[in-house]
């Protein structure tokens, strides 16, 4: 089961901390956690159908109960960086939650054989799975889907707890 609610609004940016600010200034966000230097293995991660590696600053906050996700490239060729070179910093994606690994798999499938394969996907330490689906026709750039594991989503719950 897929919860089509958008749970995340994510942005790629090349200055995390100015994104922060603008961010908390109209969203409300009031504190951002920043997990640096996340990397994306070739042993979990594929970008455009090839092993990945890469590496981006992460930072999180929430605007109620939607979680806001800035993503600042460190190094590799990654779908951020060809954000980036595309477009510049701004709105990268929305994410999707599916319920467990089983749901997630079948989303992934279910457009791979609608013909949108995923651009990015992979598995992050602590089993949170996650693709990235062209989703250009909709007025953004992708549309992610994750499964988010209990262990994740109790970070997640901390980083909201934060904004109180």
């Amino acid at each position: 089961m897929l919860n089509q609610t958008p749970v995340q609004i994510a942005w790629v940016t090349a200055d995390l901390a100015a994104t922060e600010q603008a961010l908390s200034t109209l969203l409300g966000a009031r504190r951002w956690v920043r997990m640096p230097a996340v990397h994306f293995g070739p042993e979990t991660c594929q970008y455009r159908g090839k092993p990945a590696d890469f590496v981006a600053d992460i930072s999180l906050s929430y605007a109620g109960d939607t979680q806001l996700e800035l993503i600042a490239p460190v190094r590799g060729e990654s779908v951020y960086t060809e954000f980036l070179a595309r477009h510049g910093s701004g709105l990268h994606h929305i994410c999707v939650e599916a319920a467990d690994p089983e749901a997630f798999d079948a989303r992934l499938r279910d457009a791979e054989g609608n013909g949108t394969p995923a651009v990015c996907h992979g598995e992050m330490p602590g089993g949170m799975k996650f693709a990235y689906l062209s989703a250009a026709g909709a007025g953004v750039p992708y549309l992610e889907i994750a499964y988010i594991p209990p262990e994740i989503r109790a970070f997640f719950e901390y980083v909201k707890q934060e904004q109180q």
